[in-house]
């Protein structure tokens, strides 16, 4: 690992260690560089016992109390709230992306306010740089993807003043490669990942390579090689440590049951499913619940358990709506389509078009997406939805989400 400059060097949360500098007189500079290890690991705990006080201080008063405080009381200015900031600005922001985003601004502030001096400057752009990628990271998930590539844009000039930690490029990398993810560009996320893996192995961190991987195998799935996806998974769940991050075990678990059920391998799917059951149970979060139930459904279906999968489904698509997640709400909608399709109901299928379609269009969906949509409202009006007209638009749909670009042939 390499670093620029001198003074304190930071190569994993919450490890700091101290590079003696350079004297021809090695002994004494080493008995001072032990001396002041010892002073700046007791500060340093001392920063982070106080940290959670200070962050509820903050959170109790308006924006402009914060402000106040913030400039006027240096206690506030600590590396201990800095990081505590940047860790609960990541963790927020999965079911609160905006209050994440504005935890993010807050380590921000109080890394312009902290002493140069006492943490070192090119630490502190190590900080900021991750704290704008946190910030980025709230803002994808917002849909925001503008000012996430705005906020990663911010995040790399302060990577760039940093300390050139390699651990903290791995970071900055692996939330990169999920904008990239989201924007559609997967060789690029992919190249981000790989690299982010590479350096999280070369420092023997298994937890974070084991992430990436997760995030890898995401990508995988959304650019349609499930079957890639599963050696990638597999290695990712021997490396995550579960009781240090459950929900990344199962995201890793859940992906792997996607997979499988994408693969048409419905029993190993279903195996799998069970294992993880007592995980979904632990997260009653309506984004985990409703995908829980969504995979579910489809593994039913699969095994020719039709009833109980039109009850998964319902459910499954009532969460999503209540969510506000259209796409979602249309994907499991046709899943349930083409079960009543099969079947010849095609009361319930023009129901289910009618109910569907408001949803859909009233929502900042891709045009192509809304044309496949009209396109089976009008089927199903004309009562020319068959199986073979559902299973087109369902396919397309699926594809059309990581693809947008994705042109519809709107013919029956």
């Amino acid at each position: 690992m390499s670093s620029r400059g001198g003074g304190i060097e930071r190569f994993h949360p919450g490890v700091i260690r101290f590079r003696p500098p350079r004297s021809t007189s090695y002994d004494k500079a080493f008995e001072r560089s032990q001396g002041l290890i010892v002073r700046w690991a007791h500060l340093l705990r001392l920063e982070r016992d106080e940290a959670p006080r200070l962050l509820q201080a903050l959170m109790e008063r308006t924006a402009e109390q914060r402000e106040m405080l913030l400039q006027n009381t240096w206690r506030f200015r600590t590396w201990g709230l800095l990081e505590l900031l940047i860790d609960r600005c990541l963790e927020t922001s999965i079911q609160n992306p905006k209050h994440g985003e504005e935890l993010g601004r807050l380590a921000l502030k109080v890394a312009d306010l902290a002493d140069t001096d006492r943490y070192g400057a090119e630490r502190l752009h190590d900080m900021r740089a991750r704290a704008w990628s946190h910030i980025g990271n709230a803002r994808r998930i917002q849909s925001d993807l503008q000012g996430a590539d705005v906020a990663f844009h911010q995040g790399r000039k302060h990577l760039e003043c940093g300390t050139g930690d390699l651990f903290e490029l791995a970071v900055f990398l692996d939330l990169e490669a999920s904008l990239r993810r989201h924007q559609y560009r997967f060789p690029n996320a992919l190249r981000l990942l790989k690299r982010a893996i590479s350096i999280f192995s070369e420092l023997r961190d298994d937890h974070r390579a084991g992430r990436s991987l997760v995030n890898q195998s995401v990508v995988l799935l959304y650019s349609g090689r499930s079957e890639e996806s599963i050696p990638v998974l597999y290695r990712a769940m021997r490396l995550i440590e579960p009781e240090a991050e459950p929900r990344l075990l199962l995201s890793a678990k859940h992906n792997l049951i996607t997979g499988l059920t994408n693969l048409r391998h419905f029993l190993a799917a279903q195996r799998a499913f069970r294992e993880a059951l007592p995980l979904y149970r632990a997260f009653p979060d309506a984004w985990t619940q409703n995908r829980c139930t969504w995979i579910q459904g489809r593994i039913a279906r699969g095994l020719g358990q039709t009833a109980e999968a039109e009850a998964l489904f319902l459910v499954a698509r009532d969460g999503f709506l209540a969510e506000g997640i259209p796409y979602d709400t249309a994907l499991v909608a046709l899943e349930l389509a083409l079960l009543y399709a099969e079947q010849g109901r095609s009361a319930e299928l023009k129901r289910l078009a009618a109910e569907l379609v408001p949803v859909f269009t009233s929502r900042h969906i891709h045009s192509e997406a809304l044309i496949a949509i009209g396109f089976f409202q009008r089927a199903v009006e004309a009562e020319r939805a068959e199986v073979e007209v559902v299973a087109r638009v369902k396919e397309y749909l699926r594809k059309a989400r990581y693809e947008p670009d994705l042109r519809f042939q709107d013919t029956l």
